[in-house]
């Protein structure tokens, strides 16, 4: 296989007459798995709309609080409307960012299913897998947000996505 070759099933496409891009079984669920991770990220952005709009901060601290560390009951919001503002504020922009990585996680299970991209298959791994991974190890692993199925499993999904997808990696092949 030639360069040129690599950087063409790189980008998900050959570009030559006669050959075709097969995707595997396994790549095609590694992107539903993916597109499965980017529906409940932006469901996360959308319920932090949700909170912002009907509660303000006490809905947002509510929503991203309650581990062992941090537990409802002894959560102090702030007094002074000014913190109250600022931090509502930063918290709706920390929810919509979770909603556009759901959108990303959703682009890359596109290219990955249609294209067979290792381009938008590394997206996933490092963008979205940074995005996962600091979550967990900032916010659920010390305590402060509460460890259950819905914050374990985006992490999980993107693991499994991104363990699975090479193993149905795209290929070229030559028609007959």
């Amino acid at each position: 296989m030639t360069t040129q070759d690599k950087k063409r099933l790189m980008l998900g496409a050959t570009g030559k007459p006669g050959e075709r891009i097969r995707i595997g079984t396994v790549a095609r669920v590694g992107a539903l798995l993916f597109v499965l991770w980017g529906i409940l990220h932006m469901w996360v952005g959308f319920a932090g709309i949700q909170q912002y709009v009907t509660s303000g901060a006490p809905g947002l601290w509510d929503m991203l609080t309650g581990g062992a560390n941090a537990p409802h009951a002894a959560f102090q919001l702030p007094t002074d409307a000014l913190t109250a503002n600022a931090q509502a504020h930063l918290l709706l922009n920390f929810c919509i960012d979770v909603g556009g990585y759901g959108v990303l996680a959703l682009v890359v299970a596109w290219l990955i299913w249609v294209r067979g991209s290792w381009s938008a298959y590394l997206i996933g791994v490092c963008i979205i897998g940074l995005s996962d991974l600091t979550f967990l190890f900032s916010m659920v692993t010390p305590g402060i947000v509460q460890l259950n199925p819905g914050t374990i499993g985006g992490p999980v999904i993107w693991l499994i996505a991104c363990l699975l997808t090479p193993l149905g990696a795209a290929l070229i092949q030559s028609q007959p």
